[in-house]
């Protein structure tokens, strides 16, 4: 490794320093704190005062604290804690929703940098959840000309509550003073720098943590995201030209099977997307070196079909086939659509069964009784089973399999990296692997992180799958659709049909359902000082739908996770006989859950789901050749921020244009792995939506030098930067495909 880079930061900056850097940044190595860059940069002559601040726009401001409170939330769990600030110019109120470090260091008489978007609420003008800086030590240069002075760009570092982006930066430049920058090793081919006129290693550490004017960091930020970028998509190439290099077994067609008879027997034609990937699979299939392939469409293009026929043209080539689904209600919806679709060709589950031209499916999940359960592995171990659809009980030790040939992962985003490397350790020879989801994923986010995958797209519906219209359903300025909503429904079960109701939460005591980072609190929230506002819960809904009457007589039922896994499995049993005509559910209906006859979606409080979220629930409807229609309803008033999903969502039925918005709306976060809420991202300086360009060519450089250095010997501080890159929490999210 760099010898530099890997020294420890008390040989560079003293005992002392290093102990508060590693203490409140966790930071050990001279790399390590030179490759903490800022986050953004302020100039000086850019700060707005406070008498002009803009509505509805972000501005970045030097003021004072005044006055400090902090007080319990009514309408939510927290607290608020509301700072007034001052230039000397005007004053504002700055409001922090669970701000524990704006109550420790925003005390009256310090002054702090802010930067945030201001908004309106019980007309006056506030900035709510803004960054902020202490700026107690004056970071001008005694004796600095004052124009020189005002041109220079302040860094601004991620900071903790203990430690400030000024004491930071100080560390930093002590650290650029003294480590020996010229020993670095450049990760950067020559030829690549040369070609992209990048700054030397060197220099680019020195201007994007002490620029002087403006163009220095952006030329040091350039390098750097080209680094990142290359470091990334080498990494992603000499993985992909690895597993190319594994040896699987090859699973080709047969004359006559199980897949030419099922072909035989489809009520259907395949549309031309279905056939071209179906096409493709066999010939990976077929393959000695294991397929991993992506195969993303929208909700109801038709997956499992593809998918079902991949594994029996395994289960034809003598292997086995394991389906791993994310909840018990979706493992048990693909285990019945699947054994429907084969019709006589699925044994009954009894050993030996109907013949050779059958496959026998298997259910295992943890909730199934311990005989049923003990069945299921026998079954899989001994080969009976062909294909073997479960949940994580799959992954159990005591769970093997006879010749495991294909793994289908459905809804990849619900399982992690070991979850799916115990499924993969549980074959002899490295199986072949197919990942569906029904997220759209925007090119960029593909190429970046599922970029050791081969990209299948289905981007057509088949036939019989009619449109969905979606509508904003605003309560704040139409109170009486409240009583139209259900007559609504009422009309749709009239009709013969079904209707699906959504709630954000269980019951009472739920904080709710939604994922952590979709919902933003409300202005109301944050104030306070609105009347508290109560989400929709399965419990209280069907309590209030059950005296509703419009919906005298509707057979109506709950769902949700915390139910019996035996009173789920026969609610939606009920539902699909058509016995229950009204399903009030949490999200976990969200996947995969299959209805033809619900032609309407209700979503309460819809302004508490995320895009993907409200996409995929909606999916839901319009699945048997009727025309689907999903509410949004919402009791935010108009133009709140959280509203413009809604309304990005009613706009559109495209998942691609809707992941992009989503991204922007919630960063990488989510979508690499790195955190779950949507917050801080893995990747340092990329952004994939806004650098689709930066990743394209590191990708294009990135796979040139693997393909003519696989072992990367000839760059060996590319290696390098790969192996210190590849920390465990980016390695998870590469290993998510």
């Amino acid at each position: 490794m760099n010898a530099e880079l890997e020294l420890g930061l008390e040989r560079r900056i003293g005992k002392r320093s290093a102990a508060v850097i590693e203490k409140h940044l966790g930071i050990t190595t001279v790399g390590g704190l030179l490759n903490y860059f800022p986050r953004r940069y302020l100039n000086r002559g850019e700060l707005t005062p406070i008498s002009e601040v803009p509505l509805d726009e972000e501005v970045t401001l030097i003021a004072r604290v005044v006055s400090s409170s902090t007080r319990a939330m009514r309408a939510r769990r927290g607290t608020l804690t509301d700072v007034v600030i001052t230039d000397d110019d005007g004053t504002l109120k700055v409001s922090f929703f669970n701000g524990y470090r704006a109550k420790a260091e925003l005390l009256p008489g310090r002054r702090a940098l802010f930067s945030g978007k201001v908004t309106r609420y019980a007309g006056n003008l506030s900035l709510t959840n803004p960054d902020f800086q202490l700026l107690d030590e004056d970071p001008d240069t005694p004796g600095m000309d004052p124009e020189k002075l005002a041109a220079m760009p302040i860094p601004i570092y991620p900071a903790t509550a203990k430690l400030t982006s000024w004491s930071i930066q100080k560390v930093i430049s002590t650290l650029l003073d003294t480590a020996d920058l010229e020993l670095l090793d450049d990760p950067l081919p020559g030829d690549v720098s040369a070609r992209e006129k990048f700054l030397p290693a060197a220099e680019a550490y020195r201007l994007i943590h002490t620029p002087e004017v403006p163009g220095d960091w952006q030329r040091a930020r350039d390098r750097f995201r080209y680094q990142e970028a290359l470091v990334l998509q080498s990494a992603l190439a000499r993985r992909r030209a690895q597993l190319a290099a594994e040896e699987a077994t090859a699973r080709r067609p047969v004359a006559v099977g199980i897949l030419t008879a099922f072909d035989r027997q489809l009520p259907f034609t395949l549309t031309a997307g279905q056939s071209a990937v179906g096409k493709t699979l066999a010939e990976e299939l077929s393959q000695d070196s294991p397929m991993n392939r992506l195969l993303q469409g929208e909700v109801g293009s038709g997956k499992t079909i593809v998918a079902l026929r991949a594994m029996l043209q395994v289960v034809d080539a003598g292997g086995q086939a394991a389906l791993l689904a994310p909840t018990e209600v979706l493992a048990a919806q693909h285990f019945e659509s699947i054994r429907r679709t084969l019709g006589p060709l699925s044994r009954d589950g009894l050993l030996g069964g109907s013949g050779p031209d059958a496959v026998q499916v298997t259910l295992l999940t943890g909730s199934m009784p311990v005989a049923a359960r003990k069945q299921a592995m026998l079954d899989a171990a001994s080969g009976t089973a062909g294909i073997v659809i479960g949940t994580h009980a799959l992954l159990s030790d005591n769970v093997s399999f006879y010749d495991l040939g294909l793994i289908v992962v459905d809804e990849q985003h619900r399982f992690g990296v070991e979850q799916r490397d115990a499924l993969r350790a549980k074959a002899s020879k490295p199986p072949h692997l197919l990942v569906m989801t029904a997220t759209p994923i925007p090119r960029t986010v593909a190429m970046t992180v599922f970029g050791d995958l081969e990209t299948s797209v289905l981007d057509e519906l088949p036939a019989g799958r009619a449109p969905i219209s979606t509508h904003v359903v605003g309560l704040a300025e139409n109170p009486g659709w409240a009583g139209r909503i259900w007559s609504r429904s009422r009309e749709e079960i009239d009709a013969g049909h079904q209707v699906y109701v959504v709630c954000p939460k269980i019951g009472e005591d739920d904080d709710g359902d939604f994922s952590p980072g979709e919902a933003e609190p409300t202005a109301a929230d944050l104030e306070g000082d609105g009347p508290a506002r109560e989400l929709a819960s399965v419990t209280a809904v069907v309590e209030h739908l059950q005296d509703e009457p419009a919906l005298a007589g509707v057979s109506l039922a709950p769902l949700h996770g915390r139910q019996d896994p035996a009173l789920k499995s026969a609610t939606m049993a009920s539902f699909t006989a058509n016995e229950t005509k009204l399903l009030v559910s949490t999200t976990v209906i969200e996947v995969g859950v299959d209805v033809h006859n619900a032609t309407l979606m209700v979503i309460l409080d819809a302004d508490r789901f995320g895009i993907s979220q409200l996409h995929q629930l909606r999916g839901r409807v319009g699945r048997g050749g009727l025309p689907g229609t999903c509410l949004l309803v919402t009791t935010l008033e108009p133009g709140h921020p959280s509203r413009r999903r809604l309304d990005a969502v009613a706009a559109t039925t495209d998942g691609f244009e809707l992941s992009q918005e989503d991204l922007k709306l919630r960063r990488e976060g989510d979508i690499l792995g790195a955190s779950q809420s949507g917050g801080r991202s893995a990747l340092k300086l990329l952004r994939v939506l806004e650098h689709e360009d930066v990743i394209a060519k590191a990708r294009q450089d990135a796979q040139q030098i693997v393909a003519a250095d696989p072992a990367l010997a000839g760059h060996s501080a590319l290696a390098e930067a790969i192996e210190e890159y590849l920390n465990p929490e980016k390695e998870a999210f590469l290993e998510r495909g």
